[in-house]
């Protein structure tokens, strides 16, 4: 057909108004002879326009017309432009499915099937589906019906006859019909199997739910007995299971036609690995000994929907109740804590911030949140037993059990993330829960949610603003009807009550309920500034402190740093307005004892939390000009002392909340650090503030006897972990103390005053006060316990020319100057250097001697009864085992190789690597354990507030330790079995190399 120039440049235009985005292809498409009545008609021209995506809409109604006989087509226009209903339907349907339009275009008759709407067709239910499907005797032929019917559901859905909650439930109830009528097939094919069982088919999931997608996996569970007493169980169990899978098939297997939905039976007992059809009595076994509690959650939405009416009534009625005591189950708390955990390891990293359902502020959250509380209030109140999300929601409002402004939020966004769902899967009708990138397809995404002036844009608007309420409420749905429960509230408002609000803080791992409430209480009761913005903070407060192993203790000790700063106008501000700070707290609150007790003798430390740099440990030069300047200020020595030991309990928080932060990290870091770095910071942060500390106790006795000047000069010489840098939380300082008379001073009274000021700053440094004490141990002098606590320069330097022990050289492997006079400091290394690194290196009988005493410690020192595979310390592949052999190394190879010259363990492991001395492989697993040890030890300092040297017997204190080592609850197991696994092979290294085997 030849086209008139003008009128071709008029429709053109006409077309761009229309909202067409290719509107010369849509010129050819109308150029069509065919098409005539469509070109010269501005109804059809503005129904098109009015579609999702006018250019798909006008495609998929050409392939229409062209696929009609030429007496149907006109016929077929003729309707269209003379029936409104019907050209929105079928329009409104073309320009949302690509996949639909193939459909009508493969059977061109089905149009007809929207022609009128009889009023039981706006909500058909299964009994209507199953009428539409009734004809289909074959798979290929109830593929064709069910599409047939998805047309009619797509129709109501895109004209917005139906919502989304009903689309879902209409589809829900295709399912069922769907199932029936494959199950009908299968057992007309198999006339022998169907006489020989009962069979029910039982939704689960979304499709039990009452609230499918328009494509998903149909879980089910399928339930069998025999069909009389003339069959044996095995018999029909067998007949049951060949007409599962051929309904499975039926359902799952793609044709030209496409294929219906896959038929998911893995929510059965044992998943995969278990047996496809079970009887009523084998599912109550299992799932009365072995089911998990997911395995509950999920039979929250099980109906019977095919099959054996009675035999799934049956079912439904025996494992109920099941599902409504999985809350009183002994591992409920740990399974909820794991459950609550978003699991988007999984999700590929390009596609996390497009996915509406596993990502954060996405619809699991939803779901889940509502699970969850079914599962915890459902068993006391049956009202809630409901399938559906958006019901579940709406009762759970009604009960109290939510806030009705939070509830009517989160059921706005959830209704909103699924009418995307909806119309991103209705395009190809596939199966996907990513947005998509394309400009057309997120065009077509939001004009089909009625975002037209600008869809894109406002998509991405909505879209966010939805998921933000989700990411927002997912944790205040669970904790602020807590606060409800111990509030006054307004007249017509519905609390919690006392007994459900104690069950959801026994679900959460709350262990004492009643106090939980009496906190809350004290915390948020009264019309103060203070208790609202405490009613802000604590529901998000809540969930941090349930994701720990001790939620009681987070929440106390937040009530008592709240008692101690609440008057204070900067705390509750710095909680709510900077960011991490509150998230940090409750990390540090609820992690273990050490942290809090440091904070709560000095609250005011908990400024440290809001500030970006106030984690990050301070040097060892701004530590001692700190300590140093409080002494100097201070009146008298043991004041002067107690200021040095004050700046020490406020780092030694800094240091204990950095560490647990970048352990268990955060939601914005999620995982700050990796172990070994984590080690080197405390050792580090730890060794410095101790050697400030001593720096300070030091100058603040000189002054306070002396004035300036000492009549001799003075060093501390750090020994063991000290000198190496690898103290722990509750290490003591092991140290050596060196002394030179200055000139004209006579020994005696040199002497005199290094031994007064020893016996002072020991005394000072452990006196009985808020702060903790800081031990020094001068046992590895010379002569050890017998020996002088100070010597002259000259006096060590006669004692280990003359009486040096092969132990003795290997202690000093350690030392390092780390207090008072650094140019005595460097003599005595200097004298030392000979001792620790010998020029010839270690003759074969120190090796021996060194080996002989490696292994008489293992068996006098190890504690009686401890476990020598779980002792961090002297236990086999432990802490002493890497560090004998790195130092038999230093010894043998120093003088060769100065790299090894270090007090460091890990350094001078990683030097022995280099220097070819082990392989890397040896090196990485020696590293390894004494990383894992040295965390091991740290971790148990941190939760129990005391140092030990094994995991803690207690099983609270015990799933702390593994919090810290980034284990998660219930997986208490494997961090035992993961630390005799990394030490069994440090042992299996240290034989060969240590020992020689």
């Amino acid at each position: 057909m030849t086209s008139v120039p003008g009128r071709r440049s008029s429709t053109f235009t006409r077309l761009l108004r229309h909202g067409f985005t290719h509107p010369a292809a849509a010129e050819r498409l109308l150029d069509l002879p065919e098409m005539a009545p469509v070109r010269t008609d501005s109804v059809l021209l503005d129904a098109l326009g009015a579609t999702a995506d006018p250019d798909l809409a006008l495609r998929g109604l050409v392939r229409l017309v062209e696929a009609q006989q030429p007496d149907e087509r006109q016929v077929l226009l003729d309707t269209l432009i003379s029936a409104k209903p019907l050209r929105d339907r079928l329009l409104g349907v073309l320009g949302a499915s690509d996949a639909l339009g193939d459909h009508l275009a493969r059977h061109p008759h089905d149009w007809q099937a929207l022609v009128m709407y009889e009023a039981s067709d706006l909500h058909p239910g299964v009994d209507d589906f199953e009428r539409g499907l009734a004809e289909a005797a074959d798979p290929v032929s109830l593929r064709v019906a069910y599409r047939r019917c998805l047309l009619s559901i797509a129709a109501r859905d895109v004209c917005g006859t139906t919502d989304v909650a009903q689309t879902a439930a209409e589809l829900a109830d295709l399912a069922t019909a769907t199932l029936r009528a494959a199950l009908a097939i299968a057992r007309t094919d198999a006339p022998e199997d169907a006489a020989a069982c009962r069979l029910a088919v039982i939704a689960m999931g979304k499709c039990g739910g009452h609230e499918l997608n328009y494509v998903s996996d149909v879980d089910v569970i399928f339930v069998g007995e025999p069909a009389s007493e003339a069959v044996d169980e095995a018999t029909a169990l067998k007949a049951a299971t060949r007409l599962a899978s051929h309904l499975m098939r039926i359902c799952s297997e793609t044709t030209v036609e496409g294929a219906i939905w896959p038929v998911d039976a893995n929510l059965r007992p044992e998943g995969r690995n278990g047996p496809l059809v079970r009887t009523l009595s084998s599912h109550l076994a299992y799932y009365q000994r072995w089911a998990k509690t997911w395995e509950f959650q999920a039979l929250l939405k099980a109906a019977p929907v095919a099959g054996d009416p009675e035999l799934g009534a049956d079912y439904i009625d025996a494992v109920s109740p099941l599902v409504w005591q999985a809350a009183e189950r002994e591992n409920f708390v740990p399974d909820v804590q794991k459950m609550r955990r978003r699991v988007v390891d999984n999700i590929p990293a390009a596609h996390i911030d497009r996915e509406l359902k596993l990502g954060p502020g996405g619809l699991r959250d939803v779901e889940f949140a509502v699970q969850l509380l079914q599962l915890v209030h459902g068993r006391s109140d049956p009202a809630l037993r409901s399938g559906s999300t958006l019901e579940a929601l709406g009762r759970l409002a009604a009960g109290g059990y939510v806030g009705r402004a939070d509830a009517a939020q989160l059921g706005e966004a959830y209704r909103f993330l699924r009418a995307m769902e909806h119309r991103i899967q209705l395009y190809r009708l596939r199966r996907t829960h990513l947005v998509p990138e394309g400009e057309e397809d997120l065009r077509r995404l939001g004009r089909s949610l009625g975002l037209r002036a600008d869809p894109v844009a406002e998509l991405d608007k909505e879209w966010r603003r939805h998921g933000s309420v989700v990411r927002r409420l997912h944790e205040k749905i669970f904790y602020r009807p807590l606060l409800d429960a111990v509030a006054q509230l307004a007249p017509g408002e519905t609390r919690l009550s006392t007994q459900a609000a104690r069950q959801r803080l026994e679900a959460l791992g709350y262990a004492d309920p009643a106090a939980a409430l009496r906190h809350l209480e004290a915390l948020s009761s009264g019309v103060s500034r203070k208790a609202a913005i405490q009613r802000t903070l604590l529901p998000v407060l809540l969930g941090w402190f349930a994701d720990s192993a001790d939620p009681d203790a987070g929440l106390l000790g937040f009530r008592q740093v709240s008692d101690a700063l609440g008057k204070t106008p900067w705390y509750l501000r710095l909680l709510r307005d900077e960011g991490a700070a509150a998230e940090n707290l409750a990390r540090v609150l609820s992690a273990g004892r050490l942290a809090p007790d440091l904070l709560l003798r000095a609250p005011e430390a908990v400024a440290l939390l809001g500030d970006p740099e106030g984690l990050k440990p301070r040097g060892r030069d701004h530590l001692e000009q700190e300590v140093l300047a409080a002494a100097g200020r201070a009146d008298g020595a043991e004041a002067g002392v107690a200021s040095a030991r004050a700046v020490r309990r406020r780092e030694l928080f800094r240091t204990a909340a950095a560490d647990l932060i970048g352990s268990y990290g955060t939601e914005e870091n999620p995982a700050a650090h990796d172990p070994g770095t984590l080690v080197d910071r405390v050792g580090d942060a730890v060794t410095d503030l101790s050697a400030a500390t001593i720096a300070g106790a030091l100058r603040a006795v000189v002054r306070e006897r002396w004035g300036d000047a000492l009549p001799t000069r003075f060093a501390v010489i750090g020994m063991g972990r000290f000198g190496g840098h690898e103290l722990s939380y509750g290490s003591d300082a092991d140290v050596l103390f060196v002394h030179e008379p200055r000139e004209g001073v006579d020994e005696h009274e040199a002497a005199r005053a290094a031994g007064t000021v020893v016996a002072e700053m020991r005394r000072l440094l452990q006196l009985p006060s808020s702060d903790p004490p800081l031990l020094i141990d001068a046992d590895l002098r010379p002569e050890g316990r017998n020996g002088p606590l100070v010597r002259t320069l000259a006096s060590y330097a006669a004692y280990y020319r003359r009486w040096s022990l092969v132990w003795e050289s290997q202690a000093l492997l350690r030392a390092e100057p780390m207090a008072g006079d650094a140019e005595l400091g460097a003599r005595f290394i200097e004298l030392v250097d000979p001792l620790r690194y010998p020029a010839d290196g270690l003759g074969e009988d120190e090796v021996r001697e060194i080996r002989r005493l490696k292994a008489r410690m293992e068996t006098e020192r190890l504690p009686r009864g401890a476990d020598p595979t779980l002792h961090a310390k002297l236990g086999r592949g432990g802490l002493s085992d890497v560090e004998w052999t790195v130092q038999l190394l230093q010894m043998r190879h120093g003088r060769a190789e100065p790299a090894l010259r270090t007090t460091r363990t890990r350094t001078a492991l990683a030097a022995a690597r280099d220097a070819g001395l082990l392989s890397p492989e040896d090196a990485e697993i020696l590293d390894d354990a004494w990383v894992l040890a040295t965390r091991v030890r740290n971790g148990v300092m941190l939760v129990r507030g005391r140092a030990g040297d094994t995991f803690p017997s207690d099983a609270k204190e015990l799933a702390a330790v593994g919090r810290y080592l980034g284990h998660g609850q219930g997986h208490v197991g494997e961090m035992v079995d993961g630390y005799r696994r990394a030490t069994r092979r440090a042992r299996a290294v240290v034989e060969r190399l240590f020992y020689g085997a």
